[in-house]
């Protein structure tokens, strides 16, 4: 199966509490971190593949090396092959210490690298996944999955928010867990969901 998420931020300390940009009510990162990788794991397979639309990580120590090594510890720990695109928050360095230390799943590399997005066709439809929200234009059958804006959403039906903070969960009942990736039969549903929201708000 195919998942798709975005800022996971972990080890982002800034984050926590209530009156933050994006908050995130958890004591510390440690909770913070081993309550998304539980609830990942919990719904993506060893042998799925989750499409993460950047910002993995935000951790500095020194040597970076050190954070590097954090990072790549979690990132292990989750089921799946990864597909990194990179996001505002994720180095070049990361990308690679993750391509040094990559190891095979299921005969293929855990991670795969993306500088801007990918293009995948699934069930009939177009999808960008991108880190950052993409303006389409009128394109029906092209939609764009993406993270950056947290509790924010594009007001256009064609932009799907599906980071683990993203307002677009709630249109699937029940929200998934935080931290959980999304399915494209759950993004097919926001995707009907957000579209007849826009369309009452007209």
């Amino acid at each position: 199966m195919q998942f798709v998420t975005a800022d996971t931020h972990f080890f982002h300390s800034e984050l926590l509490g209530v009156d933050k940009f994006a908050p995130r009510p958890f004591p510390d990162v440690a909770t913070m971190n081993q309550t998304i990788i539980d609830n990942w794991n919990a719904k993506v397979g060893k042998h799925d593949i989750v499409y993460h639309l950047g910002d993995i990580a935000l951790y500095f120590t020194k040597p970076p090396r050190k954070a590097y090594e954090a990072v790549a510890d979690v990132l292990g720990q989750l089921h799946g092959r990864l597909v990194l695109v990179k996001g505002n928050h994720d180095s070049r360095a990361l990308f690679k210490y993750l391509a040094a230390h990559n190891f095979m799943v299921d005969g293929h590399p855990k991670y795969e690298f993306h500088d801007v997005g990918v293009l995948l066709k699934y069930n009939h439809r177009q999808y960008y996944l991108t880190h950052y929200p993409m303006m389409l234009g009128i394109a029906p059958q092209i939609i764009n999955l993406h993270g950056h804006i947290h509790h924010y959403a594009v007001p256009v039906k064609e932009n799907i928010n599906v980071g683990i903070d993203a307002p677009e969960l709630d249109y699937l009942n029940p929200r998934p867990a935080f931290g959980a990736p999304v399915n494209f039969d759950e993004i097919e549903q926001m995707i009907v969901a957000k579209a007849a929201d826009l369309e009452k708000q007209r």
